[in-house]
């Protein structure tokens, strides 16, 4: 099936959505929870829509340690049933749901002691590895981890200092461009009937006589216009704004969410010498040297978050504390000039219990489901590797003993991409002399699309010149930028730069000498005039320079006080406390 979301079917979604017809499910927040909820929906048949304040994955969906793992840590914790729980959507998804997005990726433990260290971490990563076995399945998704000499250490990871470590444990977990895997949910839902539309913004909920909400209001914040949704169950998967959203429903109830800020650093794979990440344990968190695409991501930090979720930015001091944990063990130490990028992201932290009056099932350590008043589901915690079991049980919570009848399906829909990879890879090589691409181009391309590759080659076959690469950002063709425009619901050049490629923090300018090249052809699809272009590029340029200026400041406060100083090109509106609207 193709699925095209574009500002014309945004349109019509909106307008369907608030058509006479009910939503069966609707959706609020467009991270991996909430795309994963609609998905979850409309595949047991269920009317269903989702709507994001924001672009697909601008919150803490796209700011991620792009991590697909188990988690380790909570072995220490004796969570087993988690640990499990977390390794089987892992292995799911690097097998049959997203084989192409999501890939396998090892890691380094390093060992200072050559005992009791190698066979406490040795028992334990063999622990993890019999938990992910313990699946169902034929055979393994992942090798077995393997113990390393200092010398086998050296090979895998030339960079590492030789005398950080006695030696290291080689295990293996998975990696994913995060913003990429929620826009797939979403093409995904799409195709099987959902209606989504992001730059939506939920201003109110609405309520029917007996008081159980019943639908939304919202805004559209492209054109000002707002609409009411009506719906039988609303879902509310917003993270670290869940909060906000509970207190439109005027009630005392729901989960209570903190907000954390880890940040991490993008640095070209040039300048560190290494074939696989590391794992290191500091004073206040984990640190991760992530080997992903051309780049390596390093962090992240773990430090309490009160401000406007809305721009979380990394600061000097965040930025210092990386590189000095990550110096301790590189043999070549990094400077900030060795920095392309950087980027912020809010973890939604689960405080304990429930808000009094709120009906609840904490079906996991790390997630829980509740409904603060009638009609109105919240779900919140987990991380994204669970964001399918966490949908599950938001959608089997709202529609309560129906879920009997219509249970999830999900572990058996493979996202948009991964119906037909097989047969597309052993076809690369034909694709790959035809538009003269070198085999780096067409797996980067592979990983992106998928089977849906053919896509962008019929837009090349329409039009040859975006077979090209961009001038000023050669890892993308033009063509994936024309794609983004009529298949991925771009609205505005940020869109692109940010989340449907990750220029932002790939290249040292932030994508900015790219950003004309791109706009033009988003003017191209979109209909841009020469007025509406300047504006596009000029405000993502003050986006850039304000994020730059906030990371020379020390503190969260100063550094939002300078990201200030660029205006958002689609803001959000304030919510205040509207009166409750009775919707029949």
């Amino acid at each position: 099936m193709r699925s095209m979301l574009t500002p014309e079917s945004r349109t019509a979604a909106l307008a369907a959505m608030s058509g006479d017809e009910p939503l069966d499910v609707l959706v609020i927040g467009g991270g991996v929870t909430g795309a994963g909820v609609a998905l979850d929906a409309v595949t047991r048949g269920l009317r269903t829509g989702i709507v994001e304040a924001q672009d697909w994955a601008s919150g803490t969906s796209s700011r991620s340690s792009k991590l697909v793992h188990g988690g380790l840590r909570y072995l220490q914790m004796l969570d087993f049933r988690l640990v499990h729980e977390a390794l089987t959507e892992r292995d799911l998804l690097v097998t049959e749901l997203a084989p192409h997005l999501v890939k396998p990726v090892s890691f380094l433990y390093p060992l200072e002691n050559r005992v009791w260290e190698r066979a406490y971490v040795g028992a334990g990563v063999a622990l993890y590895d019999t938990l992910a076995s313990v699946n169902g399945r034929r055979r393994r998704a992942m090798p077995i981890h393997r113990h390393l000499t200092r010398s086998g250490m050296a090979k895998k990871f030339p960079d590492l200092r030789h005398d950080a470590a006695i030696g290291a444990i080689r295990y293996w977990d998975a990696a994913v461009d995060d913003a990429r895997l929620v826009l797939t949910l979403v093409r995904t839902a799409s195709q099987y009937g959902a209606l989504a539309a992001n730059r939506t913004q939920v201003v109110e909920l609405t309520h029917g006589e007996s008081g159980a909400v019943n639908g939304a209001v919202v805004e559209d914040l492209e054109s000002g216009e707002r609409h009411t949704i009506r719906a039988r169950h609303v879902i509310n998967a917003t993270g670290v704004w869940t909060e906000d959203t509970e207190a439109l429903a005027h009630g005392d109830g729901g989960l209570q969410v903190l907000a954390s800020k880890g940040v991490h650093l993008v640095v070209p794979r040039e300048k560190i010498r290494g074939d696989v990440g590391l794992i290191l344990q500091t004073e206040k968190s984990v640190l991760f040297v992530i080997p992903w695409s051309r780049y390596w991501i390093i962090g992240t930090t773990d430090t309490p978050y009160d401000f406007d979720p809305t721009h979380p930015v990394a600061t000097n001091e965040d930025i210092e504390y990386i590189l000095a944990h990550a110096n301790e063990v590189l043999a070549t130490p990094l400077t900030r000039e060795d920095i392309i990028g950087t980027y912020a992201g809010l973890r939604p932290l689960l405080q304990p219990g429930t808000k009094e009056g709120t009906s609840s099932s904490k079906v996991s350590r790390e997630h829980t489901v509740a409904s603060p008043t009638p009609g109105l589901t919240v779900i919140a915690g987990g991380k994204l590797t669970t964001y399918r079991v966490m949908a599950k049980d938001a959608v089997d919570f709202a529609i309560g003993p129906r879920a009997k009848a219509l249970p999830s399906i999900t572990d058996r829909i493979p996202l948009w991409g991964a119906e037909g990879l097989k047969a597309v890879r052993r076809q690369a090589r034909s694709l790959a002399e035809r538009y003269g691409w070198d085999k780096p181009l067409v797996e980067h391309l592979l990983h992106r699309y998928g089977a849906g590759i053919y896509d962008l080659v019929e837009a090349i076959d329409a039009q040859p010149d975006l077979a090209r690469p961009l001038e000023h950002a050669t890892a993308y063709l033009r063509a994936e930028i024309h794609f983004a425009a009529t298949h991925e619901q771009v609205l505005h050049l940020e869109d692109v730069m940010m989340h449907r490629t990750r220029l932002v923090y790939e290249v040292a300018d932030a994508g900015l000498a790219a950003a004309p090249e791109i706009a033009a052809i988003l003017a191209d699809v979109n209909g841009w005039d020469a007025e509406r272009v300047t504006a596009e590029i000029s405000s993502y340029r003050d986006r850039v320079n304000a994020d730059a200026a906030a990371s020379l400041e020390d503190s969260d406060a100063a550094a939002i006080g300078a990201r200030a100083a660029a205006t958002d090109i689609a803001p959000m509106v304030p919510l205040g406390h509207p009166q409750e609207t009775a919707v029949p």
